[in-house]
């Protein structure tokens, strides 16, 4: 992998993931894929691969950033609008670029993605995990409580009550921020 990861959350499902490659830091938007932290495209593609585990199987090349880019712009919008069809609609072009063969071996029944075009594996990876999350919880799917941040995240919370991306980060400002009023009050 080219380079330490400098985004503030990572871990989150691939779908999210793809998504949380724009952030904020000092109220400036960074984006993984144009230059963020001094790395160039390609490298922060390979970044992202990497962190994803995605590194072994899909090259870090501009066909493959363009199709990620594709992949971002249409989970971004199915994310924030999910009854659009419009953006479903995007969505599903993503997804017409693979396939799930099913396979069978020693071991039994599994599973294994195609492409045509391999180019499109790491846009197509990231749109089924998509239709996953969409199936463990649609409404497990959220944007950050903070008005500041534009990084999402999946809400594994016994409650499902998770309001911010990160307590330590969003989730202390929040509390800061109310903290500080209370007192100026008094």
């Amino acid at each position: 992998m080219t380079g330490t990861d400098p985004r503030p959350l990572t871990g989150e499902p691939v779908a999210l993931d793809l998504l949380n490659t724009r952030w904020m830091r000092d109220g400036e938007l960074q984006d993984l894929f144009a230059g963020a932290d001094g790395l160039t495209r390609m490298e922060g593609l390979a970044v992202w691969l990497g962190t994803n585990g995605l590194e072994q199987r899909f090259r870090a090349d501009a066909p493959t950033l363009i199709h990620l880019l594709t992949a971002r712009e249409a989970l971004a919008r199915a994310v924030a609008a999910p009854a659009d069809a419009s953006a479903l609609a995007l969505v599903d072009g993503v997804l017409e670029h693979g396939r799930i063969r099913l396979t069978l071996d020693a071991d039994g029944q599994g599973e294994r993605p195609e492409f045509a075009d391999p180019s499109w594996g790491p846009a197509w990876t990231a749109a089924r995990n998509y239709l996953d999350l969409l199936a463990a919880g649609p409404d497990r799917i959220r944007p950050c409580a903070s008005a500041s941040c534009v990084l999402h995240f999946f809400d594994t919370s016994r409650n499902g009550t998770r309001r911010w991306c990160s307590m330590a980060a969003c989730g202390n400002r929040a509390k800061a921020s109310r903290h500080y009023a209370r007192t100026r009050e008094r």
